[in-house]
């Protein structure tokens, strides 16, 4: 029996391409009518955390924040007061690595596994299964959920200890979100000059300066309408709040991440909190209209 808790955009997806395979699955959301489609398909609800990690082997979890599995793991109905000695604990979630690295001394203080496996992908990638995996953690315990990670990604990146898996995804998320800001930026300076923008988002995407992921964004920024949510916008600045506060104690430099950081934070101000990241654009062609 498989165990999966978190089922917002990313995680439904996750459990449902489980599903789909045959695997026996038990799940549990804050909000339990997210999981009804999951319900629909044949997966068991579970009234906790706890009662996940009684019936599963292998648990996995993804939610949004340190907060968010803190809770579900050390609750009073918390995810290891359920995990029975040598189970596995698969977190996908985005934190730190200083706190993945506790939950993993909490796990094994339990007698459990711990695995920390956030994933490079959104939305699409996720329905089609084709994530890819960014994983910490003892490589035969990572062995051992390989077959559940193929099912819901297309790569298993090994990164090292505990803690590496989530250090390699802040890394990630750093280049991606600064590269969408930027992006809009640039966009945003061509129509102030006066070209089309259609024309110039094009001529951007051929040439080698812009991120390929960026490809995705094309008709959102083109159309400047509703920005339907792949990666939310304060998913974004979640990231590289955490992001900063990581590179902080390591001292190492973000100047650049610290401008996005502070330029997502107006966009969530400005309402766009719920939209894709890539609705950061909105927020610049508008100033820029003003």
């Amino acid at each position: 029996m498989i165990g999966f808790i978190g089922l917002g955009i990313m995680g439904e997806n996750m459990a449902s391409n489980l599903l789909a395979v045959g695997e026996k699955l038990t799940v549990h959301n804050r909000t339990k009518s997210k999981a009804q489609p999951l319900l629909d398909k044949g997966a068991e609800w579970a009234s906790s955390p706890k009662e996940v990690a009684e019936k599963a082997d292998i648990v996995f979890t993804m939610l949004t924040n340190p907060g968010a599995v803190e809770s579900v793991a050390l609750g009073e109905d918390g995810l290891l007061k359920g995990l029975s000695e040598n189970k596995i604990w698969v977190d996908c979630s985005t934190v730190n690595p200083e706190f993945s690295k506790a939950m993993a001394n909490k796990t094994e203080a339990a007698g459990c596994r711990f695995i920390d496996a956030p994933v490079a992908g959104s939305k699409d990638p996720a329905e089609k299964g084709l994530l890819n995996f960014l994983v910490g953690g003892n490589e035969q315990d990572v062995k051992e959920v390989k077959s559940y990670l193929d099912i819901m990604g297309k790569s298993i990146q090994y990164m090292g200890s505990h803690g590496n898996g989530i250090a390699t995804k802040l890394a990630v998320n750093l280049s991606l979100v600064t590269s969408m800001a930027t992006f809009a930026e640039a966009v945003t300076f061509g129509e102030s000059l006066g070209l089309d923008r259609k024309q110039l988002i094009d001529v951007l995407l051929t040439l080698p300066v812009t991120a390929p992921v960026l490809k995705g964004k094309r008709e959102m920024m083109i159309e400047n309408s509703t920005f339907e949510a792949q990666f939310p916008l304060e998913h974004a600045h979640k990231d590289l709040q955490q992001i900063a506060e990581t590179a902080y104690k390591t001292g190492a430099p973000l100047p650049v991440t610290h401008g996005a950081k502070e330029l997502y934070a107006f966009a969530k101000q400005n309402g766009l909190s719920k939209k894709d990241f890539a609705a950061v654009y909105q927020l610049l062609a508008s100033e820029g209209a003003d």
